[in-house]
């Protein structure tokens, strides 16, 4: 290129007026640039577009001196519409989507920058020759399931298609059931007329449960368990503690027990024969009887039991108070006259025993404690007293002071009754899906 022609070029360039920056006056008159965003077809070039406005209601009109107009671009060719698609404006403009605008002045150099914010139109199109043709509708569910059989049954592997004959095999044609669905309803209401009511069924579970006899409606812990549906009158006063009264020292009433080696007894034991009153004489009695309970669990601890031993084994108890544990914690087969433990009767010793130490701990005992003296989980033990409607809970600091327990028992848990009782409700199976 020679020296004259980069001159030229050079002067033509520096000709033009320098580019600066200034800020648009603002103008309601006219609407101005605006921006379009096509998310599919784009139109040419060529295309021409058209503003429209649509005037606000007061409700929606912008509350800081926004316009009261709402305006939609609409364009067409020969062969597509486009037009503002309201919805996806909005929700563009709602983003924060928004762009400041400005237009250069190709003969002063000018830019000037629109003072208002704007947000892009998104536009949709339409194809003309389409419109005149009415859309199908929706097919149906059976429709849909039919298509979806047929599909299968055509191109499915072996596994699809015998899951598509058993699903046809399984499925139960309710036209064929309309002329015999009174026949059915007949025979239903025929078959539940033996069944039984809702209470009825619910004073049935209360009086299968293998605890002793309870009273739904007490409002008192004391009052849930009565102390003579669990020891008989005749039995209770056949005990006798007038011997422990005479007793020397801790260790000769230790050795009076009929079962000697009970944690929970020995403790309340120490505990009882100090204290004063009525209430000394009747957890005492109460005491002596859950440790013939446990003795004689020990001694029926086989399936058959040998009635002349177990007498031997309970000498310290009284006969009448043997003769009842038999009769309510054992079974005799028909036509036999040996007695059985089974897994209810050893239930039902224990739930009652339970019951009996609930009235001595004022209905606040440690299962831990009950569990190692009966070599059982503290699980299994837990499980029983929920049957008898306890909480296993940890006391809280108004109950530990009524019971007179030190602050080290806080993290301890007990089987706490309350009244009236509420029993555990049964567990329900998940539903197995079959497919």
């Amino acid at each position: 290129m020679s020296t004259a022609k980069a001159a030229s070029k050079k002067r033509k360039r520096d000709s033009n007026p320098e580019a600066h920056f200034e800020l648009s006056e603002s103008s309601t008159a006219k609407v101005g640039p605006l921006l379009v965003s096509y998310p599919a077809l784009q139109a040419p070039l060529s295309t021409p577009f058209q503003c429209y406005s649509r005037k606000r209601s007061k409700r929606t009109a912008g509350k800081d001196g926004e316009e009261d107009e709402e305006i939609f671009v609409a364009g067409e060719t020969d062969s597509v519409e486009f037009v503002t698609n309201e919805e996806e404006t909005r929700k563009a403009a709602e983003a924060g989507c928004r762009y400041l605008l400005a237009v250069r002045n190709t003969k002063t150099g000018t830019i000037s920058i629109l003072p208002a914010s704007k947000s892009p139109h998104i536009l949709t199109h339409t194809v003309k020759a389409l419109k005149s043709i009415v859309p199908s509708a929706a097919p149906s569910k059976t429709e849909y399931l039919e298509a979806k059989t047929t599909l299968g049954e055509t191109f499915g592997t072996k596994k699809q298609k015998a899951t598509i004959r058993a699903k046809e095999r399984n499925r139960i044609d309710v036209s064929a059931m309309e002329g015999v669905m009174g026949y059915v309803m007949d025979s239903i209401e025929k078959g539940a007329e033996g069944l039984m009511t809702t209470e009825e069924s619910k004073g049935f579970a209360n009086k299968n449960r293998l605890i002793p006899p309870f009273s739904a409606t007490a409002t008192d812990p004391s009052e849930v368990y009565p102390l003579h549906d669990i020891i008989p009158e005749a039995e209770w006063k056949a005990l006798s503690i007038a011997s422990f009264d005479a007793a020397g020292d801790y260790s000769e009433r230790i050795a009076m027990l009929p079962y000697k080696r009970s944690q929970w007894v020995n403790d309340h034991l120490r505990g009882f024969t100090e204290a004063i009153g009525k209430s000394k004489k009747r957890n005492l009695k109460i005491l002596l009887y859950i440790s013939a309970m446990l003795a004689f669990r020990q001694a029926t601890f086989q399936k058959t039991i040998d009635k002349e031993k177990l007498y031997e084994r309970l000498s310290s108890v009284p006969g009448i108070v043997v003769d009842g544990l038999l009769s309510r914690f054992t079974e005799v087969a028909r036509g036999s006259s040996s007695y059985h433990s089974t897994s209810a009767t050893k239930t039902s010793l224990l739930t009652y025993t339970f019951a009996l130490c609930l009235k001595v701990d004022d209905y606040a005992s440690n299962t831990t404690i009950i569990a190692h003296d009966l070599s059982m989980t503290v699980t299994e033990v837990n499980s029983l007293f929920k049957s008898l409607g306890c909480k296993i809970v940890k006391l809280g600091d108004r109950e530990r002071a009524r019971l007179g327990q030190s602050d080290s028992s806080a993290e301890e848990k007990r089987a706490i009754l309350s009244a009236p009782v509420e029993f555990p409700k049964p567990r329900l199976r998940k539903k197995t899906q079959l497919g």
